[in-house]
């Protein structure tokens, strides 16, 4: 099963023009499609893109272990232009938690809250690039998400992204942390990382 994984290889499909994005989630030590992600936004917004920058416009991102069940994990990015919240649900739509986007940061990152709105962990960012560490509220290291480099042919002609999700070994955290671990990478990339 996808969210009972501690380790996650994402990698987005290339395209050289595309609307919508596709990630492949793989299992990293067999290399196997352990699940796919698709990115589905509202149709106003999907042709909107051709003129405005996609992380401005909403999306929801669906999350499946294989294209014929429903979604195991969706996430809702709001609009955003300074700040931009995802709302991460299960397959219920009970709510998993939420992303706030921090403000003004050179790294990139999150606030993490539950569903009860309290403040349960926080995405870091550093400055150089890809590198992102989920860290619960006393600091402890709950996870990491991390670029793979794939190649500068790849990197230069098309905006695909492929990286790492990791949990700790050592455990604890919250409940749902494979599930927010896996969103994290996601909303990183949505938010973050989106060139077009």
């Amino acid at each position: 099963m996808l969210l009972e994984k501690s380790r996650f290889f994402v990698k987005e499909r290339a395209h050289l023009l595309k609307l919508t994005d596709t990630y492949d989630i793989l299992d990293p030590d067999t290399k196997e499609p352990i699940g796919i992600a698709k990115d589905e936004p509202p149709s106003w917004a999907k042709y909107l893109r051709l003129l405005v920058k996609k992380a401005l416009l909403p999306t929801r991102i669906n999350v499946y272990e294989n294209e014929a069940a429903p979604p195991l994990v969706s996430l809702q990015k709001g609009p955003g232009v300074f700040r931009t919240t995802v709302v991460v649900t299960d397959r219920a739509q009970s709510t998993l938690g939420r992303f706030r986007s921090k403000f003004l940061t050179l790294g990139g990152g999150f606030f993490v809250f539950d569903d009860q709105d309290q403040q349960i962990a926080e995405v870091k960012g550093d400055w150089k690039g890809w590198n992102f560490k989920l860290l619960d509220i006393s600091g402890n290291e709950l996870g990491v998400v991390t670029k793979k480099w794939a190649g500068v042919g790849k990197e230069l002609f098309t905006t695909a992204d492929n990286y790492m999700i990791s949990l700790a070994p050592a455990g604890g955290g919250f409940r749902n942390r494979s599930a927010l671990l896996l969103a994290a990478g996601l909303a990183i990339d949505t938010v973050f990382k989106e060139k077009q």
